[in-house]
């Protein structure tokens, strides 16, 4: 017969939720230091095609 499980305290509950978002959150930083790596040219550890805009005059 089935046995209903006991209730997960609301600390551990709050504790694994803060766990989940912070790996949101680093994950967010992570991607917006490469962005502004790239945008500025400076990246050492991923590499861009540069293209060159030449006007014709």
């Amino acid at each position: 017969m089935a046995v209903p499980k006991k209730r997960t305290s609301i600390s551990k509950k709050r504790i694994r939720k803060n766990i989940w978002k912070r790996k949101g959150y680093v994950a967010a930083l992570k991607a917006f230091s490469l962005a502004k790596s790239l945008s500025t040219g400076n990246s050492k550890s991923f590499f861009v095609q540069q293209t060159n805009k030449q006007v014709l005059e």
